[in-house]
C-alpha cells in the first residue's frame, strides 16, 4: 500500500496505544510503519514524571516483537514537534486516537499550504476502561486504572 505513520508519548503502553499500534501495521498492508516518539523535551511538557525516551523506546519495541513484525517494517522516530516527517515525507495513511486527531487535520492543513497531498486519516476510538471511561496514561499514573484499563482499589 504505503507507508504509514503513528505517534505519541506512550508513557505507559497501554490498550489504548497497542490498539493504535496494531490499526497502523493492519493499514500498512506489510509497508512500513514510521512511528514517531516523543522526545523528553515534549514529554516534560506534560508536568508528569514520564519515562526517558530511551525506556519507552525499548517498550515499545518489544510489543512490537512481540506481535510478530520484523524490524524492518518499522521505524521508530524521535518527534520533536507535533508533526514529525508527516509534513516533509510521504505517507498514505495517519492513525490517530480522538486526542491526536487534531494533529492529524493540522498536518494536512500544512501539507496543502506547502502544496503536498493530504494523508488519509484513520481515527480509531478510545479503548475504554471498566468504568467506561477512556483508558489513559493519565489516569493510569494517578493509580486509577492499569494499563488494561482495570480499576485500581483505593
Amino acid at each position: 500500500m504505503g507507508r504509514t505513520a503513528v505517534g505519541g508519548t506512550f508513557e505507559f503502553l497501554h490498550d489504548g496505544h497497542t490498539a493504535l499500534i496494531r490499526k497502523a501495521f493492519e493499514m500498512a498492508e506489510g509497508d512500513i510503519v514510521d512511528i514517531g516518539l516523543t522526545s523528553d523535551e515534549m514529554a516534560k511538557q506534560k508536568n508528569r514524571n514520564i519515562p526517558d525516551i530511551a525506556t519507552r523506546k525499548k517498550n515499545l519495541t518489544a510489543f512490537i516483537e512481540q506481535l510478530g513484525i520484523p524490524k524492518k517494517r518499522y521505524n521508530i522516530q524521535t518527534l520533536k514537534d507535533p508533526y514529525g516527517s508527516t509534513i516533509k515525507e510521504d505517507y498514505e495513511f495517519i492513525v490517530v486516537s480522538p486526542e491526536t486527531h487534531p494533529v492529524a487535520l493540522k498536518i494536512n492543513e500544512i501539507r496543502k499550504a506547502a502544496g503536498r497531498g493530504e494523508i488519509k486519516i484513520v481515527s480509531i476510538n478510545y479503548v475504554m476502561a471498566d468504568d467506561d471511561l477512556p483508558i489513559s496514561s493519565t489516569r493510569i499514573g494517578q493509580g486509577e486504572i492499569d494499563v488494561h484499563g482495570h480499576l485500581k482499589l483505593k
